[in-house]
């Protein structure tokens, strides 16, 4: 018998689906529908990079604020960047964000070239070695090495130190199981197995230090290679930071309960579903945004001279602003439409606005105009647009 057995019952390998209630597999299942609309949904080149960039940022600085970095999201994107020189007394942070990165784009990478494959021993040592490197770390604790004494945080103390690397490489055989990986529902037994994995890690605790970040990676690896989209992936980190009370109280409930993961997994999908709403309204943002562009570009469309397209640019410019601009500062909307009113009476700029008015392509809000890209709504299916008229958030309204 080994030593665990005793120590740490609860680390059994055994997971009986049977036991997910109707809701969990509702919730499992809007994960993986609304992980393949977010992949097949095209953007444009700029908003694309900016999601990239913003749940990067999100997720990076989720796997290492959880683990207590004080780092904000907007200095996050910075170091991303390569814009944040830090201070030598925290240089530290930058460098935690600099290696989670660094985790990331490489597991991105390996997948990208087809060499991402199942879990193993070695990788999982790898992205601990990358998450502690050039950190100043206690005597006892090597960077990629399994450790060779006891751990505990909060009160929970580790696997025995003995018993580590047989029950890595036990888990590895276990999440490669093929039950655990059919041909069919792949993002439903990805999350699955993610989140299991995560937990497992936290459970045995195998590394003087960096364990859940090495966790955080881990799953930032089985989520993408089980297909779900690049930004959605960070999703789970960002999650349990979010909810860090909660996360830990579910953490300590799985090992005192002797085993039942099946709370902790209802609470993460949980939360990776309301990620998932949240980015998908992003994602239809972008997409009403890029229509109702084209309505405007239709509008104009068999309609010339200088008048008309100064009209449609100031149309499509007022479309970035989110708050109505008063008449007076309409010629200061952009550059380009300072430059087109420059040598314009405000007569001119008046009688521009009447006619936008009246085609309904802008309206009055206040005492200010603003685009009337809500008339998009009037093109969506009856219950979504009633659903928005009734006070749902809009991405048009944004």
């Amino acid at each position: 018998m080994k030593t665990f057995e005793k120590t740490h019952p609860w680390i059994s390998f055994e997971l009986d689906l049977r036991k997910f209630d109707h809701k969990l597999w509702m919730a499992l299942g809007e994960t993986a529908s609304k992980c393949e609309h977010i992949a097949g949904v095209p953007l444009q080149p700029d908003t694309a990079e900016k999601l990239h960039l913003l749940y990067l940022a999100k997720g990076v600085r989720a796997t290492t604020a959880i683990e207590g970095n004080t780092l904000s999201e907007e200095e996050v994107i910075e170091r991303i960047e390569g814009n944040l020189p830090l201070p030598p007394s925290r240089e530290y942070l930058g460098k935690e964000i600099d290696n989670i990165l660094k985790g990331c784009n490489e597991i991105k990478e390996k997948l990208m070239k087809g060499e991402a494959g199942g879990l193993s021993v070695a990788e999982i040592v790898a992205f601990n070695k990358t998450v502690l490197n050039e950190l100043e770390l206690d005597k006892d604790v090597v960077p990629g090495v399994i450790r060779k004494h006891s751990v505990g945080v909060a009160g929970y103390r580790g696997a025995p130190a003995e018993d580590c690397e047989y029950l890595l490489q036990h888990m590895c055989e276990w999440l490669n199981r093929p039950e655990f990986n059919p041909q069919e529902q792949v993002i439903i037994f990805g999350v699955i197995r993610a989140i299991v994995a995560h937990l497992y890690i936290a459970w045995i605790h195998p590394f003087g230090d960096g364990n859940g970040r090495t966790a955080r990676l881990l799953e930032f690896k089985i989520l993408l290679l089980s297909g779900i989209p690049t930004p959605a992936a960070h999703l789970l980190s960002n999650h349990y930071n979010l909810t860090r009370t909660e996360y830990y109280r579910q953490l300590d409930y799985a090992s005192k309960s002797k085993g039942d993961i099946i709370p902790f997994i209802q609470y993460a999908v949980e939360g990776f579903v309301d990620g998932l709403r949240s980015q998908l309204r992003v994602v239809q943002q972008q997409q009403l945004l890029v229509a109702w562009r084209d309505y405007v570009y239709s509008h104009f469309r068999d309609k010339t001279g200088k008048i008309n397209d100064r009209m449609r640019k100031l149309v499509l410019d007022l479309s970035q602003l989110s708050e109505p601009v008063a008449l007076a500062k309409l010629n200061e909307v952009s550059p380009r439409i300072a430059a087109l009113y420059a040598t314009k009476t405000p007569r001119t700029v008046r009688r521009d606005v009447e006619e936008l008015l009246r085609v309904n392509l802008i309206r009055q809000q206040g005492n200010g105009y603003i685009a009337n890209k809500e008339i998009m709504l009037s093109f969506l299916p009856e219950r979504n647009r009633r659903e928005r008229v009734e006070g749902k958030e809009s991405g048009l309204k944004k």
